[in-house]
């Protein structure tokens, strides 16, 4: 499958994994000249290769008629300074959002949220949709970590190609779901750092098949 097509498969998949309603969330792979990047006000369904915007790590549109999502640059700046960054999701998931609305970090209150890399998955400040501001917030929040929460907002999450942010971001929702709940029967307990140290390790070898 090329990257275009993993752009649209995931994009598309944000509806039937819940992760969105409406043209709510983006979704981006790193290639051609930077990165490709769903378009702005275009149903995901309607979607196709064509209607991908590509843009450079200069934030400057290539060879596409339609404009970007409003929040490309978050796409961009993480692709400029995260390396191993090959795919980035962005969501209005519903349980993620409102814990983004409380601006809480999700804690260590469950040994899988050490797949987002550290002991939390936090909650960057509040800014302005598709403000440079937000960006920078977001790429705070993502320091050491491959996810967080946005204030007010939704939640982000990038993996090391398109697929595997899309992964994550559906881990991240179902992690906030799960903390949501606890919370109603009432305080999680939370696990420490030496054990959530632990956990950070051991994703980092978690799923990968020896040959």
């Amino acid at each position: 499958m090329h990257l275009q097509q993993k752009i649209i498969h995931a994009a598309r998949s944000l509806h039937a994994c819940g992760l969105g309603v409406g043209a709510a969330g983006n979704v981006s792979g790193r290639g051609g000249a930077g990165f490709f990047i769903t378009p702005t006000g275009v149903a995901y369904e309607e979607l196709d290769g064509d209607m991908l915007v590509e843009m450079d790590l200069d934030g400057n549109v290539v060879n596409s008629d339609l404009a970007p999502s409003s929040e490309w640059r978050m796409h961009c700046d993480i692709y400029s300074r995260r390396p191993e960054a090959g795919g980035v999701v962005h969501t209005h998931s519903p349980y993620a959002t409102a814990v983004a609305c409380v601006r809480q970090d999700i804690p260590a209150f469950h040994y899988m949220v050490a797949l987002a890399g550290g002991d939390s998955i936090p909650c960057a400040e509040y800014a302005t949709f598709g403000s440079e501001k937000l960006s920078a917030h977001a790429l705070a929040a993502l320091r050491g970590r491959r996810a967080c929460l946005l204030a007010n907002h939704g939640a982000l999450a990038l993996g090391e190609d398109v697929a595997a942010a899309f992964d994550l971001a559906r881990q991240v929702e179902e992690l906030a779901k799960q903390y949501c709940l606890s919370r109603q029967i009432g305080a999680p307990v939370l696990l420490d750092d030496d054990e959530m140290a632990v956990n950070v390790k051991k994703f980092a070898a978690y799923g990968k098949q020896e040959r």
